[in-house]
């Protein structure tokens, strides 16, 4: 069962001091099932996380419609849904992971990844129960649960995206360049806490520069150029 329809979505950025106007994807279509991991390739500047912010709304789409199976709503347009209807989706149901860690100063990792549950009203003894699974999930060292995130390096700091993204168990996952800048090593990890995170409940749309790595992982590939699919 689908979870996921883009249709003929495009997104225009405009600047208006040289009066230019950059497309930045269009034409873009695709489906994703429940279960089901897509993976996107293709150079910088492709229009890859353009894609990826326009399904989670950080970026109003230009034109198109963008179908989204919610438990709550149904079936509901992302594009045209109302700014309290992103929100809780964002909330409860869509989890969104940057290749950057974006935690507030003097938040530990694993107040971080306990903000993800009270912001959906769980309360404060199952959000640090669960944070603190999540987190060991990740294997992400309980020596650094009450540190600052700020000291962390590149992997663990991937690790603690995924574990708030994942703590609240969303429906539909966005990888935005999760593995950019990290050791073969730590991309290995990666790979194999996606192929565990792959079940009959949640889809994944994940973005890389490597297509190999994602050997194994993706169900379909699609490589974008100048911002389409290629046929």
């Amino acid at each position: 069962m689908e979870i996921l329809r883009v249709s003929d979505l495009g997104k225009d950025f405009y600047l208006h001091e040289p009066g230019l106007e950059i497309k930045s994807c269009h034409n873009i279509n695709l489906t994703l099932r429940r279960g089901e991991f897509i993976g996107i390739v293709g150079l910088s500047g492709a229009g890859k996380s353009t894609i990826l912010k326009c399904i989670n709304r950080s970026c109003l789409p230009t034109r198109g419609e963008i179908w989204y199976d919610s438990a709550l709503f149904g079936k509901i347009n992302l594009v045209s849904a109302s700014e309290r209807e992103i929100l809780y989706l964002r909330r409860h149901e869509i989890g969104y992971v940057s290749q950057f860690l974006n935690v507030m100063p003097r938040t530990t990792a694993k107040a971080h990844v306990m903000n993800a549950l009270l912001l959906s009203a769980a309360d404060m003894k199952t959000a640090e129960a669960d944070a603190k699974e999540m987190l060991s999930y990740f294997r992400l060292p309980e020596n650094l649960w009450n540190l600052y995130p700020a000291t962390f390096s590149g992997g663990e700091r991937l690790r603690l995206n995924l574990a708030h993204a994942m703590v609240k168990k969303p429906r539909l996952l966005l990888l935005d360049e999760p593995t950019a800048a990290l050791d073969n090593k730590t991309k290995r990890l990666v790979r194999d806490i996606l192929q565990k995170l792959k079940g009959p409940d949640t889809g994944m749309i994940g973005i890389f520069h490597d297509i190999a790595f994602m050997e194994g992982v993706c169900d379909q590939v699609f490589n974008i150029s100048n911002g389409a699919f290629a046929s």
